[in-house]
């Protein structure tokens, strides 16, 4: 049974939650060569099976390489295990995995002849659960170039950690790990010599922040903070929640994840080897870089504002919006006082004792933030940025972005309900119009507190 929802005018939006098939996805890396991608989906070929999504990136494992993230239709699981070993046997691919497997809504709507597909995106806070054993890269295997790649002991602990990732669904209480007196000295290390650096370089909003995750969320350099302590402290600030993740997850899944304010974080730490290296995030990166800022309301805004912008976008803007995501939340500058003195905000560089101090020099060019332009702009992934945009506000960046968000080219708008923690798809007119109603009664309710001042 489909269920059919009257779009705009731009067409009709298909919800495909009954038709159900088996979903498999696989992760494989190739060094660039032309027809590699080619030679890879030969097999899918060989094997009959359809492919309903596919992503790249640069690969971190293979230079020059990419990843790529493929989601195909199979019926058994001998179907996918022929298509795996039939990958295995491309000279040029280092690396094949299956990543998930499970009987979920079609990835992809299949509309009418002549209309574009709308992807499938989550509906329900719960529906996050999908991705718990999609992730791209890292998670329970390490690629050859990783600190702790040769080392067994680490290779176990990693793997106890990212179960706990893995077997976790919503509602359940956050994992609780309980770290070596090893863990603890790397993340003493990293948290020392940061927290050192931050008032230089940090912007002030995350300077007001910090102290308190301090005073409520057992920050400190003696021992590694819980998940679910920090959760709860921001979702009192903001609504935001934290969630446990295996590994890095694809930008689609994890942008689609900030819609309803949850932000997937990992639990592991480096390796102890080398404290001021990772090749991956870990929990130095989120928590001292990305878990301040979204205790604030106006940044916190921002971030539910690109993944709102990501429901059902297609793959063309997906990109964009990752992109959009990689030069504000990981690498982004903001201006602040009457000077405009430039500070950071991004999570990538307030995590970075290199980088945070490179990128506040003259070193690097600094462009006003502008979506249009931000969104296409090219970067590495493994070296500092050339190229940092900055903004004057994290209101102001907003505003910019949802300009740049209504000209994307999907067929509905979306509203997160935070009381039933689900996205509401405004695409028929009974919709709009409650949606209208509920505005005219918060309007009513800000004019009333406005005569009582």
């Amino acid at each position: 049974m489909m269920r059919v929802n009257s779009s705009q005018n731009t067409g009709t939006h298909y919800d495909a939650m009954n038709m159900r098939q088996q979903r498999t996805t696989l992760f494989f890396t190739v060094q660039d060569k032309v027809g590699a991608l080619d030679e890879c989906l030969g097999a899918l070929r060989k094997a009959e099976v359809s492919m309903t999504r596919i992503e790249s990136r640069p690969s971190k494992s293979v230079d020059p390489g990419y990843d790529f993230f493929v989601d195909i239709s199979a019926e058994t699981k001998d179907v996918v295990q022929r298509v795996v070993e039939g990958i295995k046997k491309v000279d040029i691919v280092k690396d094949v995995r299956c990543v998930s497997s499970m009987d979920t809504a079609a990835a992809m709507a299949t509309p009418p002849s002549g209309e574009q597909p709308v992807p499938w995106f989550p509906r329900k806070i719960s529906d996050l659960d999908t991705f718990a054993e999609k992730v791209l890269e890292m998670g329970e295997e390490l690629s050859s170039d990783h600190p702790g790649a040769k080392d067994p002991v680490y290779r176990k602990r990693r793997l106890e950690i990212v179960q706990k990732a893995k077997q976790y669904r919503t509602g359940q209480p956050l994992p609780r790990i309980e770290y070596t007196d090893q863990e603890k000295e790397t993340w003493r290390q990293v948290y020392t010599r940061l927290r050192a650096m931050h008032p230089d370089y940090a912007c002030r909003e995350f300077l007001h922040v910090f102290p308190l995750l301090e005073q409520n969320c057992g920050y400190g350099p003696d021992d590694i903070p819980q998940i679910d302590d920090i959760s709860r402290f921001l979702k009192d600030c903001t609504g935001f929640t934290l969630r446990p993740v295996m590994g890095l997850l694809t930008p689609r899944d994890f942008l689609n994840s900030l819609a309803f304010r949850v932000f997937h974080s990992t639990q592991y730490i480096r390796h102890h080897s080398d404290p001021y290296y990772t090749p991956e995030p870990d929990c130095c990166h989120e928590l001292l870089g990305h878990v301040p800022l979204f205790a604030d309301p106006n940044f916190a805004e921002l971030a539910q504002e690109v993944g709102l912008a990501s429901l059902g976008a297609s793959d063309e803007d997906i990109e964009k919006l990752a992109t959009i995501f990689w030069f504000t939340a990981e690498f982004g500058l903001c201006k602040e006082g009457a000077a405009g003195a430039v500070r950071a905000y991004g999570a990538g560089l307030l995590s970075s004792f290199g980088e945070l101090e490179y990128a506040l020099t003259e070193s690097p060019e600094k462009r006003s933030f502008d979506p249009s332009q931000t969104s296409v702009q090219k970067y590495p992934i493994t070296q500092y940025q050339p190229i940092y945009f900055v903004a004057e506000s994290f209101r102001d960046a907003t505003a910019k972005l949802r300009e740049f968000n209504a000209t994307m080219r999907r067929p509905f708008q979306v509203r997160y309900n935070p009381y039933t923690q689900s996205v509401e798809v405004l695409d028929s007119k009974e919709k709009v119009q409650h949606f209208a109603r509920s505005i005219r009664n918060e309007m009513q309710l800000l004019a009333t507190a406005l005569e009582q001042i």
